[in-house]
């Protein structure tokens, strides 16, 4: 395939690249799910790819979450590279005991015989005024499971990369793509399948006074936030994770040894979250960087709420700028 840099793609529409370009050169990456062929699923990510690649490659399946998540670890172990979809995050619930007890143990349980190179797609979060099981952000869940490298991109241009990445991969990727943004951000995006390292988060910008770090679709509210601390006369400097699991603290620490303060954004619920999990290692073992307590702006101790009540759930813009003041200004 030859390399070409698209027009300003969606991140919906990188998925989709990186899938076309990664079955065409493996002829054994196989892609499963529920509407993934006929219909190019549910968000339409896989339109195009049962036309190209055929039915034994693209394979619409049951609505069957728990056979999806069966048979794509037997395809694993196998040969195959499978891509299985859950059409929403989560709907991932009756797929858990083979994703859990099999996909993430297989290369210990078998002693490196056996491998599990699977991807498990999911859309993730909410914003779209749907119901709770179609728009949980359980991230944390997965991330706490030993096996599983976990992923959300929040760009056309990480979206593409991390799934290539992802696909190629020998263990099994939790790929989590936050559809709030799925058609809300658009990039060129260059088609020449360099995937993106599954361990590195990413500087969306420079500051001096804050680290703010944030992953999906929270990357909008915090850049838009920076923009507005910025004409205030405090600079954030705003870290897109990526990749939750396994977490790049280097990046982290490299930008609190400037700014000496940490904001951690995140919209799944707030007790167990991943943002804990990034504070507790920073308080263990860089403690003497901080000027100030670090802070969290996370969804709520609930279940989403149906569309009326949506937005008290989800963050917003001003959340993340009262946050940043308070370690600022009542911190100097």
């Amino acid at each position: 395939m030859t390399s070409q840099q698209t027009p300003a793609i969606t991140l919906v529409e990188a998925v989709n690249l990186a899938l076309h370009y990664e079955m065409e050169q493996d002829n054994n990456v196989v892609l499963l799910g529920e509407d993934v062929g006929d219909n190019g699923g549910v968000f339409r990510a896989t339109v195009g790819l049962k036309e190209k690649f055929g039915l034994k490659r693209v394979i619409d399946t049951p609505l069957a979450e728990a056979l999806i998540g069966g048979v794509a670890v037997g395809m694993a172990t196998q040969g195959l590279r499978p891509i299985a979809e859950f059409q929403f995050q989560g709907f991932v619930f009756p797929a858990m005991e083979h994703l859990i007890c099999h996909a993430a143990r297989m290369r210990n349980r078998t002693r490196g015989r056996l491998t599990c190179p699977a991807v498990f797609r999911a859309p993730f979060g909410g914003g779209i005024h749907a119901p709770e099981h179609h728009s949980e952000s359980i991230e944390a869940l997965f991330a706490h499971i030993p096996g599983f490298k976990v992923v959300v991109p929040s760009s056309p241009q990480r979206a593409y990369g991390l799934l290539l990445a992802s696909i190629r991969s020998n263990d099994p990727v939790m790929f989590f793509e936050p559809k709030r943004i799925y058609r809300t951000v658009k990039s060129p995006v260059v088609n020449d399948g360099q995937a993106l390292p599954l361990d590195t988060c990413y500087t969306l910008r420079k500051g001096r006074d804050l680290t703010i770090v944030t992953w999906g679709a929270c990357v909008i509210e915090t850049l838009q936030a920076a923009q507005s601390l910025s004409k205030q006369g405090i600079e954030a400097e705003v870290i897109d994770l990526a990749s939750i699991k396994p977490i790049d603290m280097d990046t982290i620490i490299k930008s609190l040894e400037k700014t000496g303060r940490l904001l951690v954004v995140h919209e799944a619920s707030r007790s167990g979250g991943v943002g804990a999990e990034i504070i507790t290692r920073v308080s263990e073992h860089s403690m003497c960087l901080l000027k100030a307590p670090p802070k969290r702006v996370t969804g709520l101790d609930t279940v989403m709420p149906y569309y009326q009540n949506e937005n008290y759930f989800l963050i917003q813009e001003q959340d993340i700028t009262l946050a940043a003041r308070e370690l600022v200004e009542g911190w100097k």
